[in-house]
């Protein structure tokens, strides 16, 4: 547990610095500034940044001089100055800088010793950096206590200096993240989930970059599987990766949806961890890494690999598809939901086979976005709650025609319903769930959904890109809310609007850490 530390007005800066200042050894320049005041004047001064270097203290002062003129000065220190204080120094040497005794206040210094609960309630999830970090003087026999100034980065209070007390040392240019108590302490929160965050950011982009519509794939798929003369193997796995798509008409099933969700490709890796090689056999991502598998062998020329050789290229082959899609691709919002359609366009002198593994490698770059989203989506809100978020999409036979099926799920626990489902007591409507729908069906044209369950009450709200398919689908809510209360909702607002959503902010996972750290 860490202490913010409750010093009084009347000390906020430390006997340390009123001794330094006493004496006019304060303040160091770098460089020496001869001339820069005449003897006797003063100047006032703001920190403008603080940096710790061992055991001293870099500063960069603003110096507003008497004429009126302004000038940045480099400057160290013994005891550290928290920026945005502002000072009146005078200067004692052409290096040095002394700071006025009867200046030196806390009121010029713009450091909180106590947290606002009104601006940050308890529960909040607080994100800084560390500034400095010192040991302070214990008597004999006490513990070990240190002090340091931390940069808030998000909250109300976001850009002020925190001064906090903590039995261990914090690195300085570290970034924490500590969840606010009710008796003014902060509760540390692992920083290792925070880091990864910025691991899958960068991935998140990468793979975007990467990816291309389902359709595409499919359609070529149904071509090899219908064509007499290709490989006999890759034949076989484009069957069996279509006959394992779900029809239109079995989705009015609730068995059928989860069905299609658990082999939409989001849940292979857990599959494997969890040693589930029958439910590895439907599921799409596995049918697409095993076409990527197939395909370079039916290549007209290819050399006839043994599995243990194949195994070595197939990281290079792979590696040269993905390449090609990022050198044509256009640049996607990261995180973004819906993931926008997007058709490859054929490259020169390249045959049809060529142009499926490149299918294949774009679709599985899809599905991984989609991976991606949901774990930068899934993290500890300011609130204090968990929200964890699973986002995929699914093909859906529509006829003759394929159709994504995107979808989004969210759950939002206290710390309390997290406790209640880790010892298997709770209810799970009793947690926050959202949900996300999109699709372009024809002729309804694109649609999204945007749903919430609260404690078994549901309200949501549709958008249609076209304005006789809001029409159609606003004419059909009142039959929408019988059935939904006939299964035991409690139904609140349900919309339909044209257009699309408005699109603001879709995560509220913090995550203003990554863009200092950038």
């Amino acid at each position: 547990m860490t202490e913010i530390n409750s010093l009084g007005a009347q000390t906020a800066i430390s006997p340390q610095a009123i001794k330094a200042g006493m004496t006019g050894e304060l303040l160091r320049l770098t460089q020496p500034q001869p001339g820069l005041m005449a003897p006797g004047e003063t100047a006032q001064a703001e920190v403008m940044s603080l940096r710790q270097v061992g055991q001293d203290f870099q500063l960069v002062l603003r110096l507003m001089l008497a004429n009126g003129t302004q000038t940045q000065l480099q400057a160290s220190a013994s005891q550290p100055l928290p920026q945005g204080s502002q000072v009146t120094v005078s200067q004692t040497e052409s290096n040095r800088l002394a700071i006025m005794l009867q200046q030196a206040s806390a009121s010029q210094v713009a450091t909180l010793t106590q947290l606002d609960t009104s601006k940050v309630p308890v529960g909040t999830l607080l994100q800084g950096k560390v500034l400095t970090n010192q040991a302070l003087v214990q008597a004999p026999g006490q513990p070990a206590v240190y002090r340091a100034l931390v940069s808030l980065l998000n909250s109300a209070q976001a850009g002020a200096t925190l001064s906090v007390d903590s039995p261990r040392p914090l690195a300085v240019g570290s970034l924490l993240s500590a969840l606010v108590q009710g008796d003014q302490s902060l509760r540390f929160v692992p920083l290792s989930g925070r880091q990864d965050q910025l691991s899958i950011a960068q991935q998140l982009l990468t793979q975007q970059n990467r990816q291309a519509s389902l359709p595409g794939l499919l359609n070529a798929l149904q071509q090899v599987a219908r064509d007499p003369g290709a490989d006999g193997e890759l034949r076989a796995s484009a069957e069996r990766l279509l006959a394992g798509l779900p029809e239109a008409r079995q989705l009015g099933d609730a068995k059928a949806v989860a069905q299609a969700l658990n082999n939409s490709g989001a849940f292979l890796e857990a599959k494997l961890l969890g040693g589930l090689p029958a439910s590895v056999a439907t599921d799409l991502k596995a049918h697409l890494l095993r076409l990527i598998t197939v395909a370079p062998a039916s290549i007209p020329g290819a050399p006839n690999l043994a599995p243990a050789s194949l195994a070595v290229t197939m990281p290079a082959l792979a590696r040269s598809a993905l390449g090609m899609l990022e050198r044509v691709s256009p640049k996607p919002q990261p995180g973004a939901f819906p993931l926008p359609s997007r058709l490859l366009k054929a490259m020169e002198d390249e045959g049809d086979l060529q142009q499926l593994l490149r299918l294949a490698a774009a679709a599985v770059s899809r599905l991984q976005s989609h991976a991606m989203s949901s774990l930068q989506q899934t993290g500890t809100l300011e609130n204090g709650n968990l929200q964890t978020t699973w986002q995929t999409e699914v093909p859906i036979r529509h006829g003759q025609e394929f159709i994504p099926l995107q979808v989004k799920l969210q759950r939002e626990e206290t710390p309390q319903q997290q406790a209640d489902r880790q010892q298997e007591s709770a209810d799970p409507l009793q947690a926050l769930w959202r949900i996300e729908l999109a699709f372009d069906l024809s002729p309804l044209g694109p649609v999204q959904v945007q749903a919430q369950l609260s404690q078994g009450r549901l309200g949501g709200q549709l958008w249609a890109e076209r304005e006789a398919t809001a029409r159609l689908i606003d004419s059909q809510l009142g039959s929408l809310r019988e059935r939904l209360l006939a299964r035991g909702l409690d139904v609140g607002d349900l919309e339909c609007h044209p257009g699309i959503p408005p699109q603001g902010p879709r995560t509220r996972v913090e995550q203003r850490w990554v863009d200092e750290n950038a």
